[in-house]
């Protein structure tokens, strides 16, 4: 691997698949132990350990909120850990996860241990669950449409209830997010405008105000966390720019930010696209965030480690 410094990005939810993880598992001792640690921290929490989940599925469980997020989380750092046993320290210069990978590169960047990220990715991942099944909600993708007429089908369609941006991905690829009956209107409207609109299959309308009650949860257990100083720059969702490395409680608020807010990849990716750093690497499981670059800066390659 290239002694270049490099940006780590860290995939979220909607990458994960049935074997992921099983590769590094099987080929890197640390990689193994990773899966290992999380099977021992999570017990029988999920309904059955954590690599069984990830390595047998079934789909329909693996895809639940509750077991996609911590499942996502192991497997990205059981990848860099066996990229590092393989190849030695990275020279790191910043890291950035989509949605629940901000936690994962958080953690690479020493905000929390392994223990702490999985434990608190683990509640997330239960909090957002829950919050879905309270109330009907959905998620759909926007291909073609920029940022004013995402708002303007928001505004069409809410008609009082809940319909908002949720994630800027990638340009011409927006989600909203909000009540199932506002989401149905909002394929009508993007149609009228001749924007394609996908409905998601999703639990429920994640980075939208329909997530309060998860964010609230969320703050409280964030509260006996102690955060560290960030040893390499990690950028946040919220504001699509780097975290202050030294300020453990702003840290802390745009975590819960990040639940009810829009995630700014596009945001993120074009800015750190301009940092001059010659070597992007995706961990595990997958290449989605490869294929979001694409569509964001076609000039940066992106390595991605889905198996050793």
């Amino acid at each position: 691997m290239s002694q270049e410094p490099i940006v780590i990005l860290c995939p979220g939810q909607g990458a994960q698949s049935v074997g992921m993880g099983k590769a590094w598992h099987d080929a890197s001792d640390a990689a193994a132990n990773t899966f290992k640690e999380a099977d021992e921290i999570l017990a029988d929490s999920l309904g059955a350990p954590l690599s069984e989940l990830c390595f047998e599925g079934p789909a329909e469980k693996l895809n639940r909120t509750d077991i996609t997020q911590p499942g996502l989380y192991v497997c990205g750092v059981a990848s860099y850990r066996g990229m590092v046993q393989a190849n030695g320290p990275m020279p790191i210069a910043a890291t950035a996860g989509l949605s629940l990978g901000e936690y994962t590169a958080l953690h690479l960047a020493g905000a929390f241990s392994f223990s702490e990220g999985l434990e608190l990715v683990a509640l997330r991942g239960k909090l957002m669950q829950e919050a879905a099944e309270r109330i009907d909600s959905s998620m759909v993708a926007l291909i073609g449409a920029d940022e004013g007429q995402a708002q303007e089908i928001c505004d069409e369609a809410s008609q009082g209830e809940v319909l908002v941006p949720a994630n800027f991905n990638a340009p011409g690829q927006i989600v909203l997010s909000g009540h199932t009956s506002a989401c149905n209107r909002a394929i009508q409207a993007a149609q009228g405008k001749q924007i394609r609109a996908t409905s998601l299959t999703v639990a429920g309308a994640f980075h939208s105000p329909l997530m309060q009650t998860a964010a609230d949860e969320l703050e409280k257990a964030l509260a006996s966390i102690a955060i560290g100083d960030l040893k390499t720059q990690v950028w946040s969702n919220v504001t699509g720019k780097p975290h202050d490395p030294h300020n453990p409680e702003l840290l802390k608020q745009r975590l819960v930010e990040q639940l009810i807010n829009p995630v700014r990849w596009d945001e993120t990716c074009q800015q750190l696209a301009l940092e001059g750093t010659i070597q992007f690497h995706e961990l595990a499981p997958g290449g989605v965030l490869r294929g979001l670059m694409r569509r964001i800066n076609r000039s940066v390659k992106v390595h991605k480690h889905d198996e050793p």
